[in-house]
């Protein structure tokens, strides 16, 4: 009597979350971006080569990038709560402390992470030969969704003759000039006392990358997120 075969079950790979769709991965690449914005906390030193984003809260000390990731987070279906508080004495400061409840934290991780490797992946990988219109038009959104998201969270550098955010992230900076690049606009990397400095020329470039990172008239899809 021939004995059967022993079929040995095969190990198993752990499977690899889909590529988001271009819509969902521009929100979630700039939010991402928003939040590597923002510093280290303290006591995890500066400089930080991949600084931890996985915290469910993060405070905004202006308004305008607080209300811009709300609004990513509501359309990527992330609910999250917005605080005020003031704080300061002789000079009074605004801090906007968003908020994910717990339930919903996993998902938020997972989709801000997808989107800042896919983003980063897209950016600082080389031309595709035969790529689609698609992903030559999505490249150059992700460009300037990583400028608007620094312009807006970022520490504003302004000078006569440029233009520049300062940011404790490497991989950001790095994002950033070859972001300009996809744009026309040269830009510059130097490193400053604790953080990095990412410029663009003063003139028609600044005006360029202002141009790219301008927020769009809301749309119904904001209307519906809202």
């Amino acid at each position: 009597m021939v004995a059967e075969p022993i079929m040995l079950d095969r190990p198993r790979l752990p499977s690899t979350p889909p590529p988001l769709d271009w819509l969902t991965l521009g929100d979630a690449f700039e939010a991402a971006c928003l939040l590597r914005c923002m510093p280290p906390p303290a006591g995890t030193g500066t400089r930080q080569a991949t600084p931890p984003r996985r915290s469910a809260a993060v405070e905004f000390n202006r308004e305008d990038a607080a209300q811009r990731m709300r609004q990513l987070l509501a359309r990527l279906d992330v609910p999250v709560v917005h605080e005020r508080a003031v704080g300061g004495l002789r000079r009074r400061y605004e801090l906007h402390r968003l908020h994910v409840p717990g339930e919903h934290r996993p998902a938020y991780a997972s989709i801000v992470e997808a989107g800042w490797r896919q983003g980063r992946r897209e950016l600082l990988g080389g031309p595709v030969p035969g790529a689609s219109a698609a992903r030559r038009l999505w490249r150059t959104r992700l460009a300037a969704a990583a400028w608007r998201a620094a312009l807006l969270a970022g520490g504003r550098h302004v000078r006569r003759h440029i233009l520049g955010v300062r940011l404790t992230d490497r991989e950001l900076a790095a994002v950033l000039v070859r972001g300009a690049a996809l744009l026309d606009v040269p830009a510059l990397l130097r490193p400053g006392t604790g953080c990095f400095l990412v410029s663009v020329p003063n003139g028609p470039e600044r005006d360029r990358i202002l141009q790219h990172a301008a927020l769009a008239p809301a749309t119904d899809r904001d209307a519906a997120a809202s």
